[in-house]
């Protein structure tokens, strides 16, 4: 990675390594102050039983940790931690897979608090893709599905009983969002952070849509092919820009919702297909893309709408296939990637 100065080489470590029991899949960074290096990881086995793991980093012995380890079904599609930068919210996370389901994080027992369930008059239950938790208003999570639809549920933490702080949800609405599967959702900082998300599908395109007006969405872009689209991610700084990524694309694609349906840069220096992107949580112009050629690039899009020949970092896993990345929102210096069992945190 980069050098450092004015720090003895060998003094700081630039990346630390975990090996977890099965390979990995869905991985995120913890937000609390207090929990520094603290990230959740999903198993990725083909069958019912999977696990969540809670690993926390020993900065004095430059160890990982097992702290939690808990059943899942099916694989989850995604982690996220509550977005409490402040640490005074109960300690939660949330999981996709079949469910939406909300945990309190525990040492060693994480507890499941609640099981937010969309199909209550349905033994088919339609697998959920995606779901974003809502940075301005932890009450607010949307989750995206493949039968279609995107649905934001309202969170509820009663006040704690005894030891029992009771978690419940219901759906505030459901929408249909897209012609084919839902595959991912994301809310915008824009208009106060709180209203608007945008989703991406099956369809090809990338769709934005406000929660006061929802009789209509406005299409920000449409793949050229139809490729189904199946990543989307906000920058951080500037609500103005967002990232997708299509299936078995090497490219990433910029896009400005000023300027609707036309590319503002396109990030092509991978030599397989994209699995991963995250923005910078402290800048506006970098984003960082993990793909097959098990590479993570850092890239500088300062530059837009002049092309973006190359990025101005890579990092190359020689193990394997880069198939997460996580930037964490408190830890702007580290960026986390999974490949096979790995996570690897690399000092940016």
């Amino acid at each position: 990675m980069m050098a450092h100065s004015g720090v003895p080489a060998g003094k700081r470590k630039e990346i630390y390594k975990y090996i977890a029991p099965w390979p990995l899949y869905s991985m995120n960074w913890s937000v609390r102050p207090d929990k520094r290096f603290r990230l959740a990881l999903g198993s990725f086995v083909e069958e019912y039983n999977n696990k969540v793991q809670i690993v926390s980093l020993d900065e004095d012995t430059s160890e990982f940790s097992a702290k939690s380890t808990f059943d899942h079904p099916y694989p989850t599609t995604k982690i996220m931690w509550i977005p409490d930068s402040k640490g005074i919210l109960p300690d939660l996370l949330a999981t996709s897979g079949d469910y939406l389901r909300v945990w309190r994080a525990g040492e060693p027992e994480t507890r499941l608090e609640c099981v937010l369930n969309n199909n209550k008059n349905s033994d088919f239950c339609a697998p959920l893709t995606s779901f974003d938790w809502n940075e301005v208003d932890p009450n607010l999570i949307g989750t995206s599905s493949i039968d279609t639809t995107c649905t934001i549920w309202g969170l509820e933490t009663g006040q704690i009983l005894g030891r029992v702080n009771l978690v419940s949800g219901h759906v505030k609405t459901q929408l249909i969002a897209h012609d084919k599967e839902v595959y991912d959702i994301a809310f915008s900082r824009a208009g106060g952070g709180r209203d608007m998300f945008a989703s991406v599908g099956a369809d090809g395109s990338v769709r934005m849509f406000d929660l006061r007006h929802l009789e209509h969405s406005t299409i920000i872009y449409e793949d050229p092919a139809h490729t189904p689209l199946l990543r989307l991610a906000w920058n951080k700084q500037d609500p103005n820009y967002l990232a997708t990524v299509a299936m078995d694309s090497c490219e990433v694609i910029i896009l400005d919702v000023r300027v609707p349906c036309t590319p503002v840069a396109r990030l092509n220096n991978h030599r397989a297909c994209v699995n991963g992107i995250a923005w910078a949580p402290h800048s506006s112009c970098h984003i960082c893309t993990a793909a097959d050629d098990h590479q993570a690039l850092i890239w500088d899009i300062q530059q837009m709408p002049r092309a973006i020949e190359d990025p101005i970092l890579a990092y190359t896993a020689a193990e394997g296939e880069v198939n997460q990345i996580q930037w964490g929102a408190t830890q702007p210096d580290w960026i986390a990637i999974c490949y096979n069992k790995s996570l690897e945190i690399l000092r940016v």
